[in-house]
C-alpha cells in the first residue's frame, strides 16, 4: 500500500472512530441505569465501579472486534478510559480500562493492560484537580475556542487552566500511546504515519473522541435539569396553592370556636377535637393526590365540625359515593374548599340552613364530582365574577389546571330548583 493510500485509510478510521464514539454515547443516554450512574454528584466507591464496568463493556467490545476483524476503529479504550475517569472518577476509569485492555492482552498485547489502566487513572487525577465537579461538562470539541478562551483568561482563569490541562493530557497520553508502541512492537495498539499532520490528526481525534460523548451527555443532563426544573416549579406552584387553602379553613374554623367558647364550651370542645383530627391529617399529606376514599375520610371530619357548629337540623348531608371510584385518585383538599363555599355563601345566608349533596360516579371513562347545594345560589351576573372573588374556588380550579393542564372540567351552575352545583371531571387515575 502507498503512502497516500495508507493516509486515506487512517484518516477513514478516524472518522469512523469519531462517528463511534458519537454512537455509543448516543446509545447509553437512553440508558436510566446509566444515567442515574452517570450523573450522581457524589458516587459511591460501588457506584464508582459500577460505572466503570457499565462504561467499559462497550470498550471491551470495541477492542475485541478490532482483534478479530483487524480494523482500528472500534477500540476506543484509550478515549474510553480517560471519559470513565474523568466522569465517574480513578476507580471508575481503572474499571474501564481494565475491560477495555482484556481482550487485548488476549492477542499478547501486554502493554494494553497498564497503559489503559494508567490513562483511567490520569483521568480520575483530572477530575479531581478540576476547580469545581461541573467544569468536567464544559470540555468541547471545539478545540479553537478551548485555545482561544484560554489565551483571553490570559492563563488566569481557573476553568480555562483545567481544560487546556485536560487537553494537553490527551494529547501526552496519545503521543505516548505512540512512542511505547513503536518501541515495543506487537506490545500495544495505536496509530501512527510519520507525518506530522497525521499525527496532529490522531491526537486531535483523541481529544474529540472523549469530547463528543461529555457533551452529548452534557446535553442530557441539561434536558434533565430543565425537567427538574419545571418539575420544582409545578410543585412548588402546588405548594403555594394548597398553603392558601389550609390557612383559609383554618381561620374559618377558629372563627367558629371562638363563637362557641362562651355560649357552648362543650360543642367547642368537640369542634377542637375534630381540628385536631384534621390538622393530623393534613400534617401527615406529603402528595399532591390522595384515593377518594382518603378524601371522603378528610371531608367526614370536616363537616363533623359544620354540623356541629350550624345544628343537625340545619345542616344536612347526603353522600351517593359510587363504591368504584373510592380507590381512583384526586388532588388533595380537592372538595373541601368548594364544599366550605357552599356552606358559608350558599347556605349561612339561609336561617333554616340546607342540605349539601355530594356525588361520585364515572361518566365517559372521566371521574365525575359534584358538589351541590340548595341555598341562595349565584346570581347569573356574578357567575363570570366568581373566579376572581375569594381564595378557594379560584384557587381549586389553578391546581386542576396546573396537574391536568386542559385535560379537565370545572363547571359552576344554578339549577332552575335553586342553588348550586359544582361539578369537576377529572381523567381516571388508579391508586
Amino acid at each position: 500500500m502507498d503512502t497516500t493510500n495508507a493516509r486515506e485509510l487512517i484518516l477513514f478510521v478516524l472518522l469512523v472512530r469519531m462517528l463511534a464514539a458519537a454512537s455509543i454515547a448516543s446509545i447509553m443516554a437512553r440508558s436510566a441505569y446509566f444515567k442515574k450512574l452517570l450523573f450522581l454528584a457524589d458516587k459511591t466507591l460501588q457506584q464508582r465501579l459500577a460505572f466503570g464496568v457499565v462504561l467499559g463493556l462497550p470498550l471491551l467490545l470495541g477492542t475485541a472486534l478490532r482483534v478479530i476483524l483487524q480494523f482500528q476503529a472500534p477500540d476506543l479504550g484509550l478515549e474510553g478510559a480517560v471519559l470513565a475517569g474523568v466522569l465517574g472518577g480513578s476507580v471508575a476509569g481503572i474499571a474501564a480500562g481494565g475491560l477495555a485492555a482484556f481482550p487485548a492482552l488476549l492477542h499478547q498485547e501486554y502493554l494494553a493492560l497498564p497503559v489503559l489502566m494508567l490513562a483511567g487513572a490520569l483521568g480520575g487525577y483530572a477530575r479531581h484537580l478540576a476547580p469545581s465537579k461541573d467544569d468536567v461538562w464544559t470540555f468541547s470539541p471545539f478545540f479553537d475556542l478551548n485555545l482561544y478562551r484560554w489565551f483571553r483568561q490570559r492563563f488566569g482563569y481557573a476553568r480555562a487552566d483545567w481544560q487546556m490541562f485536560f487537553f494537553l493530557l490527551l494529547i501526552v497520553l496519545e503521543a505516548g500511546r505512540m512512542l511505547l508502541g513503536r518501541g515495543f512492537p506487537g506490545r500495544l495498539f495505536y496509530l501512527f504515519d510519520g507525518s506530522a499532520p497525521m499525527v496532529i490528526a490522531i491526537c486531535l481525534t483523541t481529544i474529540a473522541c472523549v469530547a463528543i460523548p461529555i457533551t452529548i451527555w452534557k446535553n442530557t443532563r441539561n434536558e434533565l435539569l430543565i425537567e427538574e426544573q419545571r418539575r420544582l416549579l409545578v410543585q412548588a406552584r402546588l405548594d403555594a396553592l394548597t398553603a392558601q387553602i389550609n390557612p383559609h379553613f383554618l381561620f374559618n374554623t377558629l372563627n367558629s370556636i371562638a363563637s362557641l367558647v362562651r355560649t357552648d364550651p362543650e360543642t367547642a370542645r368537640q369542634v377542637i377535637f375534630r381540628l385536631s383530627n384534621i390538622l393530623r391529617q393534613l400534617l401527615k399529606k406529603h402528595e399532591n393526590f390522595a384515593t377518594l376514599r382518603d378524601e371522603m375520610t378528610f371531608i367526614d371530619d370536616y363537616l363533623s365540625i359544620e354540623v356541629i357548629r350550624f345544628g343537625q337540623d340545619k345542616l344536612q348531608i347526603i353522600k351517593e359515593i359510587d363504591e368504584q371510584t373510592l380507590p381512583l385518585m384526586v388532588p388533595s383538599m380537592l372538595l373541601q374548599p368548594i364544599i366550605e363555599n357552599a356552606i358559608r355563601h350558599g347556605l349561612s345566608p339561609r336561617l333554616e340552613g340546607g342540605i349539601i349533596l355530594i356525588r361520585s360516579f364515572r361518566q365517559d371513562g372521566r371521574l365525575l364530582l359534584e358538589v351541590r347545594d340548595n341555598g341562595v345560589g349565584i346570581a347569573a351576573s356574578a357567575l363570570e365574577r366568581v373566579f376572581q372573588q375569594g381564595i378557594g374556588i379560584s384557587n381549586v380550579r389553578e391546581r386542576l389546571r396546573v396537574l391536568y393542564g386542559a385535560d379537565f372540567t370545572f363547571h359552576i351552575d344554578c339549577p332552575p330548583e335553586g342553588g348550586t352545583s359544582i361539578r369537576v371531571a377529572i381523567p381516571l387515575v388508579s391508586n
